[in-house]
């Protein structure tokens, strides 16, 4: 395949990608990116796991949840390489070949269907940020020393508010503290902080103790400690998926050929032999 053959094909499959996002997505097509690959994982939602379809550009990681049977994707958020940090985590009782995106205003679980995919997609995801910063794309804004969010704790983990520890029912409900991802009920979240990092200007609710602290950290001027949050309001409004069952059939039931030989579920995009990742 050579450069011509390999661009335009390329800006076929970005436009593709732009399609299913429909009118409501940021167009994706930009001088000099790259669709390296795409694939379908399973997102940790505060209620529960959810497919995605995920898109690998040698710039941002995009990803949007899957609706009319894959044909059409929604909630499209974009994520610039140079702020990602990734970690990798055991298997849950829920979550399997699992790992950890952080970045400095969302951080979130993701899984694979198998151990080699997972690699696979952490490689590349490493090696495109890797590309990216040695390249100066990164507009000097890469991940080191930056404050990356935590994040959240998932609502069936905790039955009982973890600061008061009073029982979550129909009427005292379950709420996140954005800055330390604890569950926590209405009465140890009624105060509001404003989390430069995630909002440098919208107050968001937090728990009594991180309230304290970020209190503390305002007297302490620029200097003062910071701290990790993580805001993901849209799992709030996002409908309710289908049962655990289907969604794995969906990821089961990719068409993809895969990042290595023998797996199924990502596909990874040729390059021309003479061109090098942007």
């Amino acid at each position: 395949m050579d450069g011509l053959t390999f661009d335009k094909e390329n800006r076929d499959r970005i436009h593709s990608v732009d399609v299913s996002f429909g009118p409501a997505g940021a167009s994706l097509s930009k001088p000099g990116r790259v669709l390296m690959g795409q694939g379908r994982l399973m997102k940790q939602g505060r209620r529960k796991p959810q497919a995605k379809d995920f898109f690998l550009f040698n710039d941002v990681l995009v990803y949007g949840g899957v609706i009319l049977k894959g044909r059409w994707r929604s909630n499209q958020k974009v994520i610039p390489l140079e702020g990602i940090k990734l970690e990798d985590m055991e298997d849950s009782e829920r979550l399997s070949n699992q790992w950890l995106i952080r970045t400095p205003a969302k951080s979130f679980f993701v899984s694979a269907s198998s151990y080699e995919e997972k690699w696979a997609w952490m490689e590349h995801i490493d090696r495109c940020q890797s590309n990216l910063l040695q390249g100066g794309g990164g507009g000097g804004s890469g991940r080191l020393g930056s404050t990356f969010a935590v994040a959240w704790i998932p609502d069936q983990a905790a039955f009982k508010c973890m600061r008061c520890f009073n029982k979550f029912t129909a009427t005292n409900r379950r709420h996140h503290c954005r800055k330390c991802g604890f569950l926590v009920c209405s009465a140890c979240s009624a105060r509001r902080a404003v989390i430069r990092h995630i909002n440098p200007t919208k107050p968001l609710r937090v728990c009594g103790p991180c309230d304290a602290r970020s209190r503390e950290d305002e007297l302490a001027g620029p200097g003062g400690r910071k701290t990790n949050i993580e805001e993901e309001e849209e799992e709030d409004n996002e409908a309710a998926s289908s049962d655990e069952d289907e969604r794995v059939e969906m990821m089961q039931s990719s068409t993809y050929s895969s990042w290595l030989v023998g797996q199924t579920g990502t596909y990874v995009y040729p390059r021309p032999m003479n061109q090098r990742p942007k």
